[in-house]
C-alpha cells in the first residue's frame, strides 16, 4: 500500500492544474460511484489526477489514485485493496484502466454495498460491455463522458484565454454578437489548421511525433478496447482495421455494406456490428437519414474527428470532408445530427438545416431557411456563419 501512496504523491507533484476541463465543473461529485468514460488519448488520467490534486492534495492518506495496469492487481482484487484502504482511513479511491480487470463491474458494486464510507471514481472506455446496459452498476453509478479538446479549448490552451462556451441558438440567431465577443480576444482562424491536424487529443502537448502517437492509440482502441471488451477473437483484428480504413477512405459516400463484407471476408451482419463497435470507440460517427436509426445502414459514416482523418489517410483529405468532419464532431454531443437529401446539408434537432460549404458556394431560392456554415472565411457576411464558430459549442 505504501508504494501506491508514494506513486500517488509523485504523480500529483507532476500534474499541472493550469487548465482543467469543463467537465470538472459539470460533475456532481457527491455520488459514491462516478465513472469517467472516454476514448484513448482524450486525457482521462490527467483529468483524474487533476481532481485529486485540486481537492485532496494536502489530505494525506484520504485520497489515492491507482492504475489497474499494475501487476499487483493480477494477484489481488479491487475489493480487498479497497477494504485495506478504508481501514487505513482512505475515503476516495480513484481507479484508472479498471475495465481491463475481469469482473470489474461486480467488484465495484460489492465495494459500494460493503464500504459505505468509500467513494470510487473510475475511468473506463466508451466501448460498452455486451449486455450491461441495465445492469446493477449502471443503476448505482453516475457516468460522465470526457471528450477530446474542442476548438475553443484548444485556443484557450494555446493562447491562455478563458473564452466561454456558446449555445447553438446564439450561433445561429446572434451570429455577429457572438462572433464579436470572440474576435475581441483572438483571431480563431490562426489556430484552425493546427487544431484540425493535431488539436483534438491533449497529447499533442508532448514533445513526441503526434501522428505516430495517434496511430498507436488507434491500434490500441481496436486491439484492446474493442476486441477485449466485445470479446472478439484477436484473429479478426485485421478485419476491423481494414474496415476502418475503407470507411475513412470512402469519405462522403454512403457505405456499401455488401461490398465491405466482401472486402474483409465476413457477413453483412458482422460488418454492421463492427461499424457499431468502431463508433463506440469514437473512431467513426454514423449519421442517419431523418426518422431513421440503427440497426439500419447509416446514410453517412464520417471519421470521428479530423485528427483521425489526417492520421489514417496517407494522402491529404479534401477540404469539404475535413470541414464536415469538424462540424459534426463539434455539434453531435448535445444535438441530433441527420442527413438531408441535399449533399453537405445537415438537419439539426429535426428542424434546422445547416449547409457546410466553401465561401464561394452560392445560395439559391430553394435554400430559404437554410443556414450556411462557411469555411475559408474569417467572419460572417450576409447572414452566413463562419464554420470555426461551431467549435465554441463545448
Amino acid at each position: 500500500m505504501e508504494s501506491f501512496f508514494q506513486r500517488h504523491a509523485y504523480l500529483l507533484e507532476h500534474t499541472d492544474l493550469s487548465m482543467t476541463r469543463p467537465l470538472m465543473n459539470d460533475i456532481d461529485w457527491k455520488y459514491r460511484l462516478i465513472g469517467i468514460k472516454g476514448p484513448r488519448g482524450v486525457g482521462k488520467t490527467t483529468f483524474l489526477l487533476q481532481y485529486a490534486k485540486k481537492n485532496y492534495s494536502y489530505s494525506v492518506g484520504r485520497c489515492l489514485y491507482v492504475n489497474m495496469n499494475s501487476f499487483y492487481f493480477r494477484g489481488r482484487g479491487l475489493v480487498d485493496f479497497a477494504q485495506e484502504f478504508v481501514r487505513r482511513g482512505g475515503r476516495v479511491l480513484i481507479v484508472d484502466q479498471l475495465f481491463k480487470q475481469s469482473g470489474w463491474r461486480d467488484e465495484l458494486c460489492e465495494c459500494y454495498h460493503n464500504l459505505p464510507l468509500l467513494q470510487i471514481i473510475f475511468a473506463t472506455t466508451t466501448v460498452e460491455d455486451p449486455g450491461t446496459e441495465n445492469d446493477e452498476l449502471s443503476r448505482l453509478a453516475r457516468f460522465y463522458v470526457l471528450h477530446g479538446f474542442s476548438f475553443r479549448e484548444y485556443i484557450n490552451m494555446q493562447a491562455g484565454f478563458d473564452i466561454p462556451r456558446v449555445s447553438l441558438e446564439d450561433i445561429l440567431d446572434n451570429t455577429e454578437d457572438v462572433q464579436k465577443s470572440i474576435l475581441m480576444k483572438v483571431r480563431p482562424w490562426i489556430f484552425l489548421q493546427s487544431y484540425l491536424h493535431h488539436g483534438y487529443y491533449p497529447f499533442y502537448i508532448e514533445k513526441r511525433n503526434f501522428t505516430e502517437n495517434l496511430l498507436k492509440s488507434i491500434n490500441a482502441m481496436i486491439e484492446v478496447d474493442v476486441l477485449f471488451t466485445k470479446q472478439i477473437d484477436v484473429k479478426y483484428v485485421s478485419r476491423l482495421k481494414k474496415l476502418l480504413y475503407l470507411l475513412v477512405l470512402n469519405g462522403s459516400e454512403s457505405p456499401n455494406v455488401s461490398n465491405l463484407a466482401k472486402e474483409i471476408n465476413t457477413s453483412r451482419a458482422t460488418v454492421m456490428n463492427y461499424i457499431n463497435n468502431l463508433e463506440e470507440a469514437r473512431l467513426i460517427h454514423q449519421i442517419y437519414k431523418q426518422h431513421s436509426v440503427g440497426p439500419k445502414k447509416p446514410a453517412r459514416v464520417l471519421t470521428h474527428n479530423t485528427n483521425l482523418l489526417y492520421a489514417i489517410l496517407s494522402g491529404a483529405p479534401s477540404d469539404q470532408e475535413i470541414m464536415e468532419t469538424f462540424f459534426t464532431n463539434s455539434i453531435w454531443r448535445h444535438h441530433k445530427v441527420e442527413t438531408t437529401r441535399k449533399s453537405n446539408v445537415y438537419l439539426i434537432d429535426g428542424e434546422k438545416q445547416i449547409c457546410v460549404c466553401d465561401k464561394t458556394t452560392k445560395k439559391r431560392l430553394k435554400d430559404a431557411g437554410t443556414y450556411f456554415a462557411r469555411y475559408n472565411t474569417e467572419v460572417a457576411h450576409d447572414g452566413d456563419i463562419p464554420l470555426w464558430l461551431f467549435g465554441f459549442l463545448y
